[in-house]
């Protein structure tokens, strides 16, 4: 078997980084047409922004906050099929400001899936192991279909409606326990968000709480399966030490997200490939902060992983359990066994 299936996964994933006009700005130069849209004004305060092709254009959402859906109809204005278009809101595009977009291919318009016992309208890419669901809850344990055919990693999710938490769910706390994206507190323990129970090849299972299953509420979900060279979904021990932790993906990182949940607590932090500064002084930014990037706590991105370059707490703390997400830049060693080159 090779060692990856995906030679180039920029295809699958790629960042963007732009200048807000003020006015209406069509952003090229992703090399497709995005599903999932995250994206941060680096040198402003301004909310973290997600927008997906599941729910439309002009429908954010913030994991900095525990808000609704919004209406912004300045904010994403299109998905294009080399990028996205934004309009004039201050988040998304105000002049002069810096900003910084991730994007994910998913599997372009959705489809109903049946395979839970809620019927799900899901776009996914089964390639890159990436879906986009909504579903509407019915306060009764159920499951979900995500349509990617392997097992979940880990799920985000959201309830549209109404003012709720973020809730994560990642192999590495087992599904009987979960992080919250726009929060610094560790994991909790609870039985009624994921039923104690991981994602299926076909179905992710909820509970009966309003983080995942509030009856009438609708609910965007993202979900991830592992993908080996283009993905990956672990966890790490911090040692406190600022030639920190080495943690091995196995492919280039072009994008890392780390957490602690346990020992300790401490904000999110998010790392890219494309912010200029990236190796020992990497600029980070926080999902659950509305903050400009800073350079604070950084990490070495390297051919086969990324290292930890700081003591901070809420990234390398001795004794203190992270857990992480990476999308690659490039695979260690591609289909053809050819070897990436080292930085």
């Amino acid at each position: 078997m090779a060692y990856t299936t995906i030679d180039d996964p920029t295809i699958y994933f790629n960042t963007k980084l732009y200048t807000g006009t003020g006015s209406s700005n069509a952003l090229t130069g992703i090399g497709f047409q995005p599903d999932w849209v995250w994206l941060k004004s680096r040198s402003a305060g301004w909310d973290h922004e997600q927008y997906d092709s599941v729910r439309g254009v002009g429908k954010s959402l913030s994991s900095v906050t525990t808000n609704a859906e919004q209406d912004s109809p300045q904010g994403v204005t299109a998905f294009g099929a080399d990028g996205f278009t934004v309009g004039t809101r201050s988040g998304a595009n105000e002049n002069n400001s810096t900003y910084v977009a991730w994007n994910w291919l998913g599997g372009g318009s959705a489809s109903s899936n049946s395979n839970g016992s809620i019927t799900s309208s899901v776009s996914a890419n089964t390639t890159a192991g990436f879906s986009i669901v909504s579903y509407t809850g019915t306060g009764n344990n159920a499951t979900v279909g995500h349509g990617l055919g392997s097992n979940v990693n880990m799920v985000i999710i959201k309830d549209r409606d109404v003012s709720r938490d973020w809730i994560l769910g990642h192999t590495t706390l087992g599904f009987n326990k979960y992080l919250l994206l726009n929060s610094t507190a560790a994991s909790t323990t609870a039985s009624n968000r994921f039923q104690d129970t991981a994602p299926s090849s076909s179905v992710f299972t909820i509970g009966t709480h309003g983080y995942t299953n509030n009856s009438g509420s609708d609910y965007i979900a993202y979900c991830f399966a592992e993908k080996k060279g283009y993905s990956k979904f672990g966890s790490y021990a911090g040692n406190g030490n600022a030639n920190g932790t080495f943690v091995y993906t196995g492919f280039k990182p072009a994008f890392v997200i780390v957490k602690v949940y346990a020992g300790g607590t401490g904000d999110w932090q998010m790392y890219d490939n494309k912010r200029v500064g990236y190796n020992d002084a990497n600029y980070r930014l926080k999902p659950s902060a509305s903050s400009a990037e800073a350079t604070d706590e950084p990490i070495d991105i390297l051919s086969n992983g990324f290292k930890l370059r700081n003591t901070g707490g809420s990234f390398n703390a001795s004794g203190d359990d992270y857990i992480y997400m990476a999308f690659a830049e490039s695979p260690f060693v591609n289909s053809n066994g050819v070897p990436n080159n080292a930085r």
